[in-house]
C-alpha cells in the first residue's frame, strides 16, 4: 500500500503541471521558462522538467527562442469538452460576431468560475477584444457570470455575494440579460444571456466590446435568439 509520503510528490507534480497549463492559458504571449518558474513559484529546473513532459505530450510548444505556449493537443482536448454544445454554439457565435463586429463567446460554470468554452472574433472588425477559450474569472463578476448566477438557487452561489450583486442578478432574472463594464477586463463592456439546457450546468452566451455605441438591449435580443436555437437543438 502506498503511504501518504509516497503519493504526495505525484499529486504535487500533477498539480504543478495543471497550473502551468493555466498560466499559459492566461498569458497574452509566449512565456520564457523563467517566467513560468516565477509564476509557479518553483526553481527553474523544476519548471523545465514539467514543461518538457507537457511538451512530450503536445500540450505545450517551444519556439526558436525557447518561449513556451499552449500546444495544439490542448485544442483537441478542449474540443471534447461538451462537444455537442460547442458544435451547436459555434455557428451561432460566428454569425453574431460577424453581424455585430464584436467577439462572441460561450461561458460555462465550473465550480465557482466562469470558463470560456468557445469564442469567435469578427472577421472584418478593425479592433476586437480577445476572449480565448479556457479563460476564466470568478462567476461573481462580469456579465456571463451574472447570467449564470441567475440560473442557480442562492444556496449554490459562492460565499460572500454582495447585496449589490444580488440586486444585479435579480435584474437579470427580470429582464433576461446581464451587463458589465470594466469588471473583468479594464474598459471592456459585455452583455450576456443565460443558456439553460436540460441536464447541463448553467451556461451563458456573451458579447464583449469596447465601442459604447453598441446598444445592450439589441445585443441581448440577438444573443437570446441564438440561445433559443442552441437550446432547441440540444433538446431543451
Amino acid at each position: 500500500m502506498a503511504t501518504a509520503r509516497e503519493t504526495t510528490p505525484a499529486s504535487q507534480t500533477l498539480s504543478r503541471g495543471i497550473r502551468i497549463l493555466e498560466i499559459l492559458a492566461d498569458a497574452r504571449e509566449p512565456l520564457s521558462i523563467d517566467d513560468v518558474a516565477r509564476r509557479l513559484e518553483v526553481h527553474r529546473s523544476i519548471a523545465y522538467r514539467l514543461l518538457r513532459t507537457l511538451e512530450d505530450h503536445g500540450l505545450v510548444l517551444r519556439d526558436s527562442a525557447g518561449r513556451v505556449s499552449l500546444g495544439g493537443r490542448m485544442a483537441a482536448l478542449a474540443a471534447g469538452v461538451a462537444a455537442d454544445l460547442q458544435a451547436e454554439a459555434l455557428p451561432e457565435l460566428t454569425t453574431i460576431a460577424n453581424e455585430l463586429g464584436a467577439t462572441c463567446f460561450l461561458g460555462v460554470l465550473d465550480r465557482d468560475q466562469c470558463i470560456t468554452l468557445a469564442s469567435i472574433e469578427p472577421r472584418h472588425a478593425v479592433a476586437s477584444v480577445a476572449q480565448r477559450p479556457g479563460a476564466q474569472h470568478p462567476v461573481t463578476v462580469g456579465a456571463p457570470g451574472k447570467a449564470i448566477l441567475a440560473q442557480l438557487p442562492e444556496g449554490e452561489w459562492p460565499a460572500g455575494v454582495s447585496e449589490r450583486l444580488r440586486a444585479e442578478v435579480a435584474e437579470v432574472s427580470g429582464r433576461g440579460y446581464a451587463t458589465s463594464h470594466d469588471e473583468v477586463i479594464p474598459t471592456v463592456r459585455a452583455v450576456a444571456v443565460p443558456l439553460a439546457v436540460r441536464g447541463r450546468r448553467p451556461a451563458a452566451l456573451a458579447v464583449v466590446y469596447v465601442d459604447p455605441s453598441h446598444e445592450p438591449a439589441a445585443i441581448a435580443e440577438r444573443l437570446a435568439r441564438s440561445a433559443s436555437v442552441i437550446r432547441e437543438a440540444l433538446g431543451g
